[in-house]
Order: structure tokens, then C-alpha cells, then sequence
């Protein structure tokens, strides 16, 4: 199939005729549905939407925990040619009505326990409600209350439409690390080359499974987990609590035979945690990835020695669809840790500097991509994407360097996150490297503050192992053995907790904001 002329729903069904009778979904102990099963729920879910009014082009927010009816309603509106907007439920009611209208949704669609946040933000915002029933059988069907009447002439209609690589398929926002959230409309043919990549790199087949440990409502669990497995007919579990279980995690994974799973550093190290302190057998397997933060070089070591198995770090964003490089399987080629990969499948990615001109290997810049994954730019905002696209090129923000030998990318920092303390950069990622090269640090994290003689300071924030007991001096001592003096962390706060996105990513603007108070407001405060 031609790349121009791809689309996701080609790519699902394509491997549904292939692999019919093999499991897509489970939920142990619920349900176990076939990609035979699933194609025909998520065709019936389609009909009845198109039939109850929805249309080519508008948007259907999702609001939904990690369930069956969450994938068969996302794919469903997809197939009706609407846009999916799945939205975190977490999100406060103020929060639902910025996301509802920025989408431009027009229908609320949320499971059977409903969502009363959203659906007050929806009620404000005059969209209908509906939920799903649950589904019990895999014979179905997935019922949508609260739809108008379903018209059966027109939910005919849609079995006839094709989906068209230009159609707006998903529309998610960024995470705003610097701004306001941005919106981003993702096609057809977007979702379809990011699978496709993200297969290719890992070379999934049909006899592939894992467990999914993230929100569908963002990219890494809904593109890499969910859609690549699926599309290459490979099995896919889903927590029976709708949400990642360190508790049940290997017992998923050892009920679903899986063979590889991906995960963001921070539940990387909830698995190695509960693993040091109460060991479950595992099964074989392929390889563990890491995405959407920086995976330390340490905690690769411990994850590769505890599960026996390659760690894979990869590198993606909302924008390109999710995956942009990886580090590739053994067979491949060898792995470097501490770098995110080469470039996955037919990107193309270039580090360059401000007028839009490559650097020499070696030398840092910034990442830019470009590829048939790649959002063609932001919803209304003309601003961002003369920014963010230029030269020819989607620019991520990202300040990193190419090695020469292979073209393996490793990230220093973003633009806006590089500390500069007193005109000399300091990158946070390589401080937190260093803090968790410590035995007894769990987790740690370093970020900028404002400071009056050098304009930037750097701080950092640890979580101790369990049962250990650690102070400032002794964080501070550590780091003037491994880093360089101006790069030693000028405050040290020692933390049980460290605030997270609903994704488990640590953004160290939210940090910063957490422990750091600025020296006026203490006075204040005094």
C-alpha cells in the first residue's frame, strides 16, 4: 500500500482479514475479543454514529478510563470519518470546557459511569452526552445511549464511506510546558506511516502481546501500545482497574504471554521497585522501551538485569504522531544508553542551528523532524507553526547532538528548560543522570529557578529509596564528586513525592513551581 495513499482503518483491517481468530483485546477475567470480533463491533459502533447524525469532519470528545469501550468507540469514530478527541478524565470541569471548545466537539461520549465534570462542562457548552453500555460479550453490540434516534439509511451510508488519508482522524493538545496547550489534528495517513514506522522498528507479528501501562488519551499508549500491535495483529491487555496496576502488572503480563511492554521512566521505576521488594516470575521477553521522558542510563541498567530483556529508549511527541526515533532491537544493531535512537522508519530528522542550517556532527542543535507522521500544523495558530515549521522542517524544541559514526541522537535539554547560570548551559538531564547514579535516590529531578547574581540557579528535588535516610549535604557532596562545580545543584529538596502530568511525565516547570519560593514571596510569607 502506498504511503500517500495509506490510512489507519486500511491498516486495521488489513490485519483482521489476515489474523482474524487471534485476540486483539482482553481484559482478564471480562472480556476477550478477536480481531474479527473488534472489526465488526467497531463497524456496527460507526453505523450507529454516523446514523444518529455524526458526520465527516466533526469532532467526538472521548472521555473514558482504559476500557474495551474506549477502543471501540475511539476506532468507531474514526471509521465514521469524525475526529476523536480523547480527553484525560481527571480534568477539572474548567478544564473540560477549554478542551471541549478548542475541539470544536460536538458530542460528549463518556462509559456507562459517566464523567460529571465533563459532563457539566459539556451541558454548559449545549453538546450532547452519551455513554456507552458495557460491553459483555464479544457477539456485542456496544450500545450508545443518549444518541438521537439512529437513522438506518445513513448508518448503512457509513459501511459505503472510506476513510481518506486527509481525514483529521484524532485531535489531541500538547502538554503546554511553555504555553497554553496547542492543538493538534493528526490524519488518517499521519496514524497510519507512525504505525507503520513504529513496527518496522520493533518488527512486530501477529504472535506479538503486551500490556498496556498508559492513558489512551495520549500518544504513547494509544500509538505505540495500542494501534502498532493492532495493526500488525498482535494481542493487547487492558487493566481490568481501567488504569496501570504495579500490583497486577505481571500477572497481566504473564496471563497475556506478552513479549515486550512500553512505559515512561517513572512507572519504569514503580515496576523496578515493587520488583526489588516483591519479586513475581515474568515472562520472556523481546525487549522493554522507554518513552516520553528521559530514561537515566542507571535505571536501563537495573531494568535490563531485573527482566533480562534489551531496553529500548525512544524519543517522540503529539506532533509526529508519537515516535520519531528508537534505539533499535539487538538484531539490529547495538544500543547506546543515554541516546533516544536513530531516526524510526522513513523520518527524517536533521540538528540544526538558528538560521535553519545543520551542524556538524557532534556539535549541539536543535532536533527538527519531517515525515508523512507529522501533524501539517497547529489548529488556529498561525504564530506557532511559522515557528514551529521552519525551514521545511517541524522544530521539537529539543537542543540535541548526532553522533557521527552512527546518527544516534542524544537530547541535552529543552531550548526553554537549558539552565543558564551566569551565561554558562547547563543541561538538567545530565544532573539528573547523575543523582540517580546513587544508590539510595529513587527519583530525581533538577530544574532552573531564577536567581539575582547568576540570572538561573540549579535545583534539584530527590526521592530517597525506601528506608533510607538522606539529607541535603549528602545529595550536594555526591554531586560535586561527578559534576562540574556550577553545575552542582545550589538547593537540594528531599521529597516523598514528586508532582506528575496525568501521563506520569515529571515536567520540571510543574516542579520548579512546587518547591521553589521565590525570595520575595518568603518575605512575604514571613
Amino acid at each position: 500500500m502506498e504511503e500517500e495513499t495509506l490510512t489507519l482503518t486500511a491498516l486495521l483491517k488489513a490485519a483482521a482479514a489476515a489474523h482474524p481468530s487471534r485476540r486483539a483485546i482482553a481484559v482478564h477475567g471480562k472480556i476477550d475479543l478477536t480481531h474479527n470480533d473488534l472489526d465488526a463491533l467497531v463497524d456496527a459502533a460507526a453505523a450507529r454514529l454516523h446514523g444518529a447524525g455524526v458526520r465527516p469532519g466533526q469532532t467526538v470528545a472521548l472521555c473514558f478510563p482504559n476500557t474495551v469501550e474506549l477502543v471501540i468507540t475511539f476506532l468507531a469514530v474514526i471509521r465514521a470519518r469524525a475526529v476523536a478527541a480523547p480527553l484525560n478524565p481527571a480534568y477539572t470541569q474548567e478544564e473540560f470546557e477549554f478542551y471541549l471548545s478548542d475541539s470544536e466537539a460536538r458530542l460528549l461520549v463518556t462509559n456507562a459511569e459517566g464523567n460529571a465534570a465533563a459532563q457539566a462542562a459539556a451541558a454548559k457548552l449545549g453538546l450532547v452526552h452519551a455513554a456507552t453500555t458495557t460491553l459483555v460479550s464479544s457477539a456485542g453490540p456496544l450500545h450508545l445511549a443518549g444518541l438521537p434516534d439512529a437513522n438506518q439509511e445513513n448508518g448503512a451510508a457509513a459501511a459505503e464511506q472510506e476513510n481518506d488519508p486527509s481525514d483529521v482522524a484524532l485531535f489531541l493538545h500538547t502538554s503546554g510546558t511553555t504555553s497554553r496547550p496547542k492543538g493538534v489534528p493528526l490524519t488518517q495517513r499521519n496514524l497510519a506511516a507512525s504505525v507503520q514506522n513504529i513496527r518496522a522498528a520493533y518488527r512486530f507479528v501477529e504472535t506479538d502481546a503486551t500490556v498496556v501501562t498508559l492513558p489512551l488519551f495520549h500518544v504513547h499508549g494509544l500509538m505505540c501500545a495500542l494501534l502498532s500491535s493492532l495493526a500488525s495483529g498482535a494481542a493487547v491487555t487492558l487493566p481490568a482497574g481501567g488504569r496501570f496496576s504495579a500490583s497486577t502488572f505481571w500477572a497481566d503480563m504473564r496471563a497475556a504471554g506478552a513479549t515486550w511492554y512500553t512505559a515512561v521512566p517513572t512507572i519504569h521505576q514503580i515496576i523496578l521497585d515493587r520488583h526489588a521488594s516483591k519479586p513475581e516470575g515474568h515472562p520472556v521477553l523481546r525487549f522493554v522501551r522507554s518513552c516520553s521522558a528521559s530514561l537515566a542510563p542507571v535505571i536501563l541498567e537495573r531494568l535490563e538485569a531485573a527482566f533480562g530483556a534489551p531496553v529500548l529508549e525512544a524519543y517522540a511527541m503529539t506532533e509526529a504522531s508519537h515516535m520519531m526515533t528508537s534505539n533499535p532491537l539487538p538484531e539490529d544493531g547495538a544500543r547506546k544508553p543515554g541516546s533516544v535512537g536513530r531516526p524510526a522508519g522513513k523520518m527524517e530528522l536533521a540538528v540544526l542551528d538558528e538560521q535553519g542550517k545543520e551542524v556538524a556532527a557532534g556539535s549541539p542543535g536543535e532536533v527538527c523532524v519531517r515525515g508523512a507522521n507529522v501533524t501539517a500544523g497547529y489548529k488556529g495558530n498561525p504564530a506557532a507553526n511559522a515557528e514551529a515549521f521552519a525551514h521545511g522542517w517541524f522544530h521539537t524544541g529539543d537542543i540535541g547532538v548526532r553522533d557521527a559514526e552512527d546518527g544516534f541522537v542524544r537530547l541535552v535539554g529543552r531550548i526553554k528548560e537549558l539552565v543558564n547560570r551566569g551565561g554558562e548551559k547547563i543541561s538538567p538531564i545530565e544532573v539528573d543522570s547523575v543523582l540517580l547514579s546513587h544508590p539510595d535516590v529513587a527519583q530525581a529531578v533538577a530544574f532552573g529557578v531564577p536567581d539575582e547574581k547568576y540570572g538561573e540557579e540549579i535545583h534539584c528535588a530527590v526521592i530517597p529509596q525506601d528506608g533510607v535516610s538522606m539529607g541535603e549535604e549528602e545529595v550536594v557532596a555526591f554531586c560535586r564528586r561527578n559534576l562540574a562545580a556550577f553545575k552542582v545543584p545550589k538547593k537540594v529538596y528531599i521529597a516523598d513525592d514528586l508532582p506528575k502530568t496525568a501521563t506520569g511525565k515529571i515536567q520540571r516547570r510543574i516542579v520548579s513551581q512546587h518547591f521553589f519560593v521565590p525570595p520575595a514571596a518568603a518575605a512575604t510569607k514571613a
